[in-house]
């Protein structure tokens, strides 16, 4: 099974990234190496399509994702199908629960209080701070500029506090409560009971 996060992770010549910690932002526009990807990732991601198509097939549904989709993935197995005859770019932004954590823990409004269940991808509603991030970031993957770490922290940072600041996010919101709440060991157990019928 194809680890999304090791492969960009240890091949940083290959996909440009910018890294603070495990938290870690790319753009990812490389084919797979076939039309359906078994696909893994042990932290959740965030994907910002800019170009092109592809679908997440997961345990409990499928999530046909295009040019301007935001959605948070939780981690887990999927099957990414994709689209040859047509290019594709995208933002990933893979960020462990940990560092959710210590950003919401500082955030003055309360968060909603949990609910028991979420689907696997969460759309993520977008705003003209979100989209402004975004094309930040991408000024400096268009450039050789390697944005110090506390900058990156704090970028970083400002993503998950402007979608959680963000009341058309109010799933999301909830999701990120029940991180906060969740003992790891407890969160593990949830991730293999998800995924552990489900055949890639």
């Amino acid at each position: 099974m194809f680890n999304l996060y090791s492969e960009i992770a240890g091949n940083p010549t290959h996909y440009k990234q910018f890294r603070c910690g495990e938290s870690l932002l790319s753009i990812y526009n490389c084919p797979l190496k076939s039309k359906y990807e078994d696909t893994w990732s042990q932290y959740n991601y965030i994907i910002y399509v800019v170009e092109g198509r592809k679908i997440w097939h997961m345990a409990h549904g499928s999530y046909d994702l295009r040019e301007g989709s935001c959605v948070f993935v939780r981690k887990g197995a999927t099957i990414v199908e994709q689209f040859f005859e047509t290019r594709f770019c995208f933002f990933l932004f893979f960020v462990p629960d940990e560092f959710i954590c210590e950003v919401l823990k500082s955030k003055a409004t309360p968060l909603p209080k949990p609910k028991e269940q979420y689907e696997p991808v969460i759309t993520i509603s977008k705003n003209a701070a979100t989209v402004a991030f975004f094309q930040t970031m991408m000024i400096y993957f268009n450039s050789d500029y390697v944005p110090d770490q506390y900058l990156l922290k704090l970028k970083f940072s400002e993503l998950i506090l402007t979608i959680a600041d963000n009341p058309d996010n109010s799933v999301l919101q909830s999701y990120f409560s029940s991180i906060l709440k969740e003992p790891q060991s407890v969160a593990l157990q949830r991730i293999m009971e998800d995924n552990f019928l489900f055949q890639p």
